[in-house]
């Protein structure tokens, strides 16, 4: 029987498909003189290399190596100090950031308050069409003194230093883009990161080099290419005869696909990448029903799935928010898994005999969603997969149009911040892009937990939260997913929890 087939009838065997036979006996040595070079893989490419037209980890990924952020979360998964030394709240409404002395863009103009003021207020502009939605309490910005500036919101942000750390945080030349203008800025991107930038070739290659000036030293590694591999069997070729020498991103079952092969390594690290089923409680149609929507958390056998499709690189959530993120509540439990129980709710909001949907998902999931429909059918529930790519999924999550991706689809969410308002911020409150489910109660928790400087009054509303959601059940709530990393004998590096791959602190044996 197909793989397929037999997902889809819930038995989830799932044996390593086998890269093209060609690929095994194509192994070099790994290490084919390639110098002091550190060769990054992804399963996809930067949409664009200016920092601030962009809202996907994948392009962050890569732009981080050349952009420096205001803050940075480090191995410890703690807040530390990076283009800022310190912060402050010095009233409700103002955070106040002092900066490092000292450090330059790649082009030598200095980075001071002047351009923190200038990147912040270039990212909130209309016309810059900027994606990064974490900032969107912050109404002016104002320079105290050349090392020192002011954030002002609107309301009082909690974690604004938080959402500092990545999307929000980056800092870019004001004089540079005067000069070369918004296009030319992305053509060659200037930032005060450990790289520099050489060349894009998109769909090809991404190259850097180390930055000598770099504020915190140069790196070990003089160049770093990224390059995409969309699948396993590239992955594989590419590891194996050199052109590679790391692979993030892969999903669990990819990366089994690559386990025992000659010259590739696995590593896994607990992440924090949380993947659920956003249900369409809006539209006229089955997932209206209350019943209906906690039927499929039932009939879904979460531990079955990370199991037999996963590989065991996962851990179950109960209600949206993962375990090391703020606002996680351990007593809110996971569904129980049970088909007779899934059937009698069916029938209850009556369908005794299931009904038939769509769920749609990235092809680079598409084994996870095949055996999510498995599971499904096992309760009378027929969801059609609809594997689309990547680039069309990421404009339909992302449109204004919350049916672009239909009743159902699969997603995942990295919860950069430590936070939990990272995870429920764009869909759970009402009023935010891709929200499918409508709850006043909702939103005032959620007001609460991002506006609230009183921790434990936060706490306690992402734990009323939980408990709501798990009642309501807007979601199939998933699981969250190790860091996989494939990579041959070269490279020495760890993520963090949210994997992101910011390779300053990589090192390479020749």
């Amino acid at each position: 029987m197909r793989r397929r087939d037999v997902l889809r009838l819930g038995g989830l065997i799932v044996p390593a498909l086998a890269a093209p036979a060609l690929l095994t006996g194509c192994g070099t040595d790994p290490a084919s003189s390639a110098g002091n070079v550190l060769r990054v893989s992804q399963p996809g490419d930067p949409v664009t290399m200016d920092p601030q037209k962009q809202g996907d980890m994948t392009s962050m990924n890569a732009l981080i190596n050349m952009f420096d952020t205001l803050t940075t979360r480090g191995r410890d998964n703690k807040l530390h100090p990076r283009l800022a030394l310190s912060w402050t709240a010095t009233t409700p409404l103002t955070w106040r950031f002092r900066l490092r002395p000292g450090v330059t863009f790649h082009n030598g103009e200095p980075c001071d308050a002047a351009a923190v003021k200038f990147s912040i207020e270039r990212l909130l502009n209309p016309a810059t069409k900027s994606p990064i939605v974490e900032l969107r309490y912050v109404k002016s910005v104002s320079v105290v003194d050349p090392l020192t500036v002011d954030l002002h919101t609107s309301l009082h942000d909690p974690i604004l230093p938080d959402k500092l750390s990545l999307f929000g945080g980056v800092v870019v030349p004001p004089r540079y883009l005067a000069e070369v203008g918004d296009t030319g800025f992305a053509n060659h991107p200037v930032g005060t990161g450990p790289f520099t930038f050489v060349h894009w070739q998109q769909d090809h290659e991404l190259r850097m080099r180390a930055y000598p000036k770099h504020w915190e030293g140069r790196p070990s590694v003089d160049e770093l290419v990224f390059s995409p591999t969309p699948n396993p069997s590239t992955s594989l070729a590419a590891l194996q005869s050199g052109g590679v020498d790391l692979v993030a991103g892969l999903t669990p079952d990819a990366a089994q696909q690559l386990d025992g092969y000659g010259g590739v390594k696995l590593d896994g690290y607990t992440g924090i990448r949380t993947s659920y089923l956003s249900l369409n409680t809006l539209d006229k149609g089955p997932l209206r029903d209350r019943r209906v929507r906690q039927a499929l958390n039932h009939a879904v056998d979460v531990p079955l799935l990370i199991k037999a499709v996963l590989g065991g690189k996962a851990t179950e959530t109960s209600a949206l928010i993962p375990r090391g993120a703020f606002g996680f509540d351990p007593s809110v439990k996971p569904f129980t898994r049970s088909v007779a129980t899934a059937r009698r709710l069916l029938a209850e909001a009556g369908y005794p005999h299931g009904f038939s949907t769509t769920l749609t998902a990235s092809n680079i999931d598409s084994n996870v969603a095949e055996a999510l429909s498995g599971l499904l059918a096992k309760a009378g529930v027929d969801a059609r997969v609809d594997l689309i790519d990547p680039g069309t999924y990421s404009d339909r999550l992302t449109s204004d149009n919350h049916g672009a991706l239909g009743p159902m689809y699969l997603a995942a969410s990295t919860v950069w911040t430590l936070d939990g308002e990272s995870m429920v911020q764009s869909n759970v409150r009402s009023d935010r892009r891709q929200s499918r489910w409508h709850s006043k109660e909702a939103d005032k928790l959620i007001d609460i937990e991002e506006l609230s400087g009183d921790t434990a009054k936060r706490q306690q509303a992402f734990s009323d939260l939980q408990r709501l959601m798990r009642v309501e059940a807007p979601f199939v709530f998933l699981y969250q997913v190790d860091n996989i990393i494939a990579r041959n004998e070269r490279p020495r590096w760890t993520p963090g929890s949210a994997g992101v791959l910011d390779m300053e602190s990589a090192e390479v044996t020749r």
